[in-house]
Protein backbone atom coordinates (compact mmCIF):
# COMPACT_ATOMS: atom_id res chain seq x y z
CA UNK A 1 0.00 0.00 0.00
CA UNK A 2 1.22 3.35 -0.80
CA UNK A 3 -0.07 6.87 0.71
CA UNK A 4 0.59 10.60 -0.95
CA UNK A 5 0.51 13.44 0.88
CA UNK A 6 0.86 17.12 -0.45
CA UNK A 7 3.84 18.65 -2.09
CA UNK A 8 6.20 20.10 -0.03
CA UNK A 9 5.68 18.07 3.13
CA UNK A 10 8.74 15.99 3.97
CA UNK A 11 10.47 14.74 7.00
CA UNK A 12 8.42 12.37 9.64
CA UNK A 13 6.03 13.55 8.12
CA UNK A 14 2.99 10.83 7.47
CA UNK A 15 1.17 8.08 6.84
CA UNK A 16 -2.02 7.32 5.52
CA UNK A 17 -4.60 8.95 3.51
CA UNK A 18 -4.02 12.59 2.40
CA UNK A 19 -5.67 14.41 5.27
CA UNK A 20 -5.26 18.04 3.90
CA UNK A 21 -2.31 21.16 4.52
CA UNK A 22 -2.82 23.41 7.48
CA UNK A 23 -0.59 25.27 9.94
CA UNK A 24 -0.38 25.28 12.97
CA UNK A 25 0.32 28.36 15.14
CA UNK A 26 -1.12 28.59 19.02
CA UNK A 27 -4.17 26.99 17.87
CA UNK A 28 -4.77 23.33 16.51
CA UNK A 29 -6.58 22.63 13.39
CA UNK A 30 -8.79 19.31 13.69
CA UNK A 31 -7.75 16.41 10.84
CA UNK A 32 -10.49 14.67 9.02
CA UNK A 33 -10.75 11.71 11.83
CA UNK A 34 -8.58 10.04 14.51
CA UNK A 35 -5.63 8.30 13.28
CA UNK A 36 -3.85 5.86 15.17
CA UNK A 37 -1.08 6.73 17.81
CA UNK A 38 2.46 6.65 16.16
CA UNK A 39 4.96 5.88 19.12
CA UNK A 40 8.11 6.30 17.37
CA UNK A 41 10.12 8.08 14.41
CA UNK A 42 13.20 7.47 13.19
CA UNK A 43 15.51 8.35 10.16
CA UNK A 44 17.87 6.00 8.64
CA UNK A 45 19.82 7.09 6.06
CA UNK A 46 17.49 8.30 3.53
CA UNK A 47 14.57 6.30 4.87
CA UNK A 48 12.22 7.42 7.58
CA UNK A 49 9.92 4.84 9.59
CA UNK A 50 7.17 5.30 11.35
CA UNK A 51 5.75 2.90 14.24
CA UNK A 52 2.73 3.00 15.40
CA UNK A 53 -0.18 1.00 13.16
CA UNK A 54 2.94 -1.06 12.42
CA UNK A 55 5.71 0.02 10.79
CA UNK A 56 5.61 2.55 7.81
CA UNK A 57 8.36 3.64 5.41
CA UNK A 58 9.24 6.39 3.57
CA UNK A 59 11.73 6.52 0.98
CA UNK A 60 11.12 10.24 -0.58
CA UNK A 61 11.70 12.24 2.62
CA UNK A 62 7.93 11.62 3.49
CA UNK A 63 6.21 12.14 0.13
CA UNK A 64 4.53 8.76 -0.04
CA UNK A 65 4.54 5.80 2.54
CA UNK A 66 4.43 2.07 2.80
CA UNK A 67 3.84 -0.56 5.18
CA UNK A 68 7.19 -3.19 6.00
CA UNK A 69 7.82 -5.78 7.54
CA UNK A 70 8.50 -4.97 11.17
CA UNK A 71 9.91 -7.45 14.29
CA UNK A 72 7.66 -9.82 15.45
CA UNK A 73 6.36 -7.25 18.42
CA UNK A 74 5.82 -4.09 17.61
CA UNK A 75 8.36 -0.75 18.24
CA UNK A 76 7.51 1.73 20.64
CA UNK A 77 11.16 3.40 20.46
CA UNK A 78 13.39 3.67 17.46
CA UNK A 79 17.34 5.10 17.52
CA UNK A 80 19.61 5.35 14.50
CA UNK A 81 22.39 7.28 13.56
CA UNK A 82 23.70 9.18 10.41
CA UNK A 83 26.93 7.13 10.25
CA UNK A 84 25.43 4.40 10.08
CA UNK A 85 22.10 4.65 7.74
CA UNK A 86 20.86 1.56 7.40
CA UNK A 87 21.08 0.68 11.14
CA UNK A 88 17.85 0.50 13.37
CA UNK A 89 17.58 -0.42 16.94
CA UNK A 90 14.48 -0.83 17.98
CA UNK A 91 12.53 -0.91 21.32
CA UNK A 92 10.05 -3.20 21.26
CA UNK A 93 6.41 -3.42 23.21
CA UNK A 94 6.84 -5.56 26.86
CA UNK A 95 11.19 -5.72 26.59
CA UNK A 96 13.38 -6.48 24.25
CA UNK A 97 15.44 -5.25 21.16
CA UNK A 98 15.51 -5.88 17.40
CA UNK A 99 18.20 -4.50 15.17
CA UNK A 100 17.89 -3.76 11.53
CA UNK A 101 21.07 -3.03 9.62
CA UNK A 102 19.05 -2.39 6.23
CA UNK A 103 16.55 0.38 7.47
CA UNK A 104 13.54 -1.78 8.73
CA UNK A 105 13.51 -4.15 5.74
CA UNK A 106 14.57 -7.08 7.74
CA UNK A 107 15.51 -7.75 11.59
CA UNK A 108 16.85 -9.69 14.10
CA UNK A 109 16.74 -10.06 18.37
CA UNK A 110 19.26 -8.38 20.31
CA UNK A 111 19.61 -7.45 24.38
CA UNK A 112 18.72 -10.39 25.79
CA UNK A 113 20.89 -9.75 29.00
CA UNK A 114 18.48 -6.39 29.69
CA UNK A 115 15.77 -6.41 32.64
CA UNK A 116 12.72 -7.95 30.85
CA UNK A 117 10.50 -4.83 31.96
CA UNK A 118 10.16 -2.26 29.20
CA UNK A 119 12.22 0.47 27.65
CA UNK A 120 10.93 3.08 27.57
CA UNK A 121 13.81 5.87 25.95
CA UNK A 122 16.51 4.82 23.31
CA UNK A 123 18.94 6.72 22.02
CA UNK A 124 22.49 6.41 20.18
CA UNK A 125 25.45 8.16 21.72
CA UNK A 126 26.39 11.28 19.64
CA UNK A 127 29.97 10.59 18.15
CA UNK A 128 29.85 6.87 18.70
CA UNK A 129 27.53 5.42 16.47
CA UNK A 130 27.87 1.88 17.94
CA UNK A 131 27.12 2.80 21.47
CA UNK A 132 23.43 2.91 22.41
CA UNK A 133 21.74 3.53 25.73
CA UNK A 134 18.19 2.30 27.01
CA UNK A 135 16.11 3.62 30.06
CA UNK A 136 14.69 0.40 31.62
CA UNK A 137 11.22 0.78 33.50
CA UNK A 138 11.83 0.60 37.11
CA UNK A 139 15.42 0.36 36.94
CA UNK A 140 17.24 2.72 35.32
CA UNK A 141 20.10 3.77 32.29
CA UNK A 142 21.76 1.02 30.53
CA UNK A 143 24.58 1.09 27.94
CA UNK A 144 25.43 -1.22 25.29
CA UNK A 145 28.80 -0.60 23.06
CA UNK A 146 28.23 -3.35 20.60
CA UNK A 147 25.07 -2.04 19.35
CA UNK A 148 23.00 -3.85 21.21
CA UNK A 149 24.61 -7.59 21.89
CA UNK A 150 25.49 -6.80 25.39
CA UNK A 151 24.65 -4.28 27.88
CA UNK A 152 25.52 -2.79 31.37
CA UNK A 153 24.12 -0.76 34.42
CA UNK A 154 25.38 2.62 34.05
CA UNK A 155 23.02 4.95 36.03
CA UNK A 156 19.99 5.50 38.30
CA UNK A 157 16.67 6.86 37.54
CA UNK A 158 16.82 10.53 37.92
CA UNK A 159 15.69 11.93 40.89
CA UNK A 160 12.89 14.16 40.73
CA UNK A 161 10.77 16.13 43.17
CA UNK A 162 11.83 13.79 45.89
CA UNK A 163 11.24 10.38 44.15
CA UNK A 164 13.27 8.38 41.43
CA UNK A 165 11.68 9.22 38.05
CA UNK A 166 11.27 7.06 34.90
CA UNK A 167 12.76 8.36 31.80
CA UNK A 168 10.66 8.97 28.93
CA UNK A 169 13.06 10.02 26.27
CA UNK A 170 16.76 10.29 25.91
CA UNK A 171 19.00 11.88 23.67
CA UNK A 172 22.77 12.31 23.29
CA UNK A 173 24.59 15.51 22.88
CA UNK A 174 27.81 16.73 21.44
CA UNK A 175 28.56 19.69 23.78
CA UNK A 176 32.09 20.74 24.45
CA UNK A 177 31.25 21.42 28.04
CA UNK A 178 30.78 17.66 29.26
CA UNK A 179 33.58 15.43 30.79
CA UNK A 180 34.21 13.91 27.71
CA UNK A 181 32.18 16.29 25.38
CA UNK A 182 29.10 14.35 25.40
CA UNK A 183 25.89 14.64 27.24
CA UNK A 184 23.06 12.36 27.87
CA UNK A 185 19.78 13.95 28.35
CA UNK A 186 16.88 12.48 30.15
CA UNK A 187 13.34 13.89 29.47
CA UNK A 188 11.44 12.12 32.38
CA UNK A 189 7.69 12.15 34.10
CA UNK A 190 8.57 15.38 35.83
CA UNK A 191 11.35 17.51 34.27
CA UNK A 192 14.30 17.78 32.41
CA UNK A 193 18.07 16.19 33.82
CA UNK A 194 21.16 15.50 32.07
CA UNK A 195 24.77 13.28 33.04
CA UNK A 196 28.00 13.91 31.79
CA UNK A 197 29.19 10.83 29.86
CA UNK A 198 31.29 9.78 33.36
CA UNK A 199 27.80 9.15 34.97
CA UNK A 200 28.86 10.84 38.03
CA UNK A 201 25.65 12.28 38.58
CA UNK A 202 22.15 13.30 37.67
CA UNK A 203 21.70 17.41 37.25
CA UNK A 204 19.51 20.27 36.43
CA UNK A 205 21.25 21.72 32.82
CA UNK A 206 23.17 24.79 33.43
CA UNK A 207 25.96 27.20 32.34
CA UNK A 208 29.60 26.63 32.10
CA UNK A 209 31.23 22.92 31.86
CA UNK A 210 30.61 19.11 33.66
CA UNK A 211 32.83 20.24 36.99
CA UNK A 212 31.41 23.27 37.08
CA UNK A 213 27.88 21.96 37.28
CA UNK A 214 29.12 19.57 40.41
CA UNK A 215 30.32 22.84 42.38
CA UNK A 216 27.45 23.74 44.99
CA UNK A 217 26.90 27.47 45.83
CA UNK A 218 28.85 30.26 43.69
CA UNK A 219 26.43 33.10 41.36
CA UNK A 220 23.48 31.40 40.12
CA UNK A 221 23.74 31.38 36.49
CA UNK A 222 21.05 32.93 33.94
CA UNK A 223 19.26 29.51 33.03
CA UNK A 224 15.15 29.34 31.51
CA UNK A 225 14.54 25.96 31.91
CA UNK A 226 11.82 23.92 30.56
CA UNK A 227 8.24 24.29 32.72
CA UNK A 228 8.53 22.72 36.22
CA UNK A 229 7.07 19.16 36.93
CA UNK A 230 5.78 18.48 33.16
CA UNK A 231 6.60 15.02 31.66
CA UNK A 232 9.13 15.69 29.01
CA UNK A 233 7.71 13.10 26.65
CA UNK A 234 10.43 13.51 23.55
CA UNK A 235 13.92 15.10 23.07
CA UNK A 236 15.77 15.09 20.00
CA UNK A 237 18.72 16.26 19.12
CA UNK A 238 20.49 17.82 15.95
CA UNK A 239 23.97 15.95 14.55
CA UNK A 240 24.86 19.06 12.47
CA UNK A 241 24.26 21.51 15.40
CA UNK A 242 24.00 20.05 18.59
CA UNK A 243 23.30 23.05 20.72
CA UNK A 244 19.86 22.85 19.19
CA UNK A 245 17.43 20.57 20.91
CA UNK A 246 13.65 19.96 20.48
CA UNK A 247 11.25 18.96 23.51
CA UNK A 248 7.57 17.73 23.66
CA UNK A 249 5.87 18.64 26.42
CA UNK A 250 2.02 18.60 26.77
CA UNK A 251 2.62 22.30 27.19
CA UNK A 252 3.75 23.07 23.55
CA UNK A 253 7.26 22.15 21.60
CA UNK A 254 10.16 23.37 23.31
CA UNK A 255 13.32 24.52 21.75
CA UNK A 256 16.65 25.57 22.42
CA UNK A 257 20.04 26.68 20.73
CA UNK A 258 22.71 26.44 24.06
CA UNK A 259 21.67 23.16 24.83
CA UNK A 260 19.60 23.68 26.96
CA UNK A 261 20.18 26.74 29.25
CA UNK A 262 17.45 28.94 27.94
CA UNK A 263 14.60 27.24 26.35
CA UNK A 264 11.09 28.63 24.75
CA UNK A 265 8.04 27.68 23.59
CA UNK A 266 7.88 26.89 19.73
CA UNK A 267 4.32 26.47 19.09
CA UNK A 268 1.52 24.95 20.90
CA UNK A 269 1.72 21.46 19.26
CA UNK A 270 0.99 18.90 21.47
CA UNK A 271 3.40 15.88 20.13
CA UNK A 272 4.08 12.37 21.16
CA UNK A 273 7.32 12.13 20.02
CA UNK A 274 9.68 14.04 17.71
CA UNK A 275 12.26 13.29 15.40
CA UNK A 276 14.66 15.87 13.35
CA UNK A 277 16.65 15.50 10.24
CA UNK A 278 20.17 14.72 10.74
CA UNK A 279 21.10 16.40 8.01
CA UNK A 280 18.70 19.95 8.47
CA UNK A 281 18.13 21.10 11.99
CA UNK A 282 14.74 23.07 11.67
CA UNK A 283 13.24 20.40 9.81
CA UNK A 284 10.86 18.25 12.54
CA UNK A 285 8.46 15.31 12.36
CA UNK A 286 6.17 15.14 14.92
CA UNK A 287 3.34 12.57 15.91
CA UNK A 288 0.06 13.99 18.18
CA UNK A 289 -3.17 12.12 18.64
CA UNK A 290 -4.44 13.32 15.33
CA UNK A 291 -2.02 12.14 13.27
CA UNK A 292 1.38 13.36 11.52
CA UNK A 293 2.79 17.07 10.85
CA UNK A 294 6.14 18.71 9.73
CA UNK A 295 7.92 21.76 10.29
CA UNK A 296 10.51 23.48 8.28
CA UNK A 297 10.97 26.47 10.51
CA UNK A 298 12.42 24.83 14.28
CA UNK A 299 8.90 23.83 15.32
CA UNK A 300 6.94 27.19 14.97
CA UNK A 301 4.81 26.47 12.36
CA UNK A 302 3.34 22.65 11.57
CA UNK A 303 1.80 21.03 8.22
CA UNK A 304 -0.26 18.15 8.19
CA UNK A 305 1.25 15.28 6.65
CA UNK A 306 -1.54 11.91 6.30
CA UNK A 307 -3.08 9.86 9.02
CA UNK A 308 -2.72 6.00 9.18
Amino acid sequence: MTISISDGVSRRAFLGAAAGAWIVGSAHPLLAAPAPLVDALAFAGNAVLAAGNGLWRSDDGGESWHETTGPDKQPRALTAHPERPGRVIAALDGGGLAVSEDAGASWRDAGSVLPTASICALTTAATLPDTLYAAVAGDGLWRSEDAGESWEFVMDRPFLAGAERDVLSLASVDAASGMGGIWLYAGTTAGLQRVPDCFCRWQDVQRGDALDALVEGGEEPEIAPLPAGEPVRALVSSATAPGRLYAALPSGTWATTDAGVIWQKASDLDAITLAIDPAAPLSLVAATKRGLTLSRDGGKTWAAGAVL
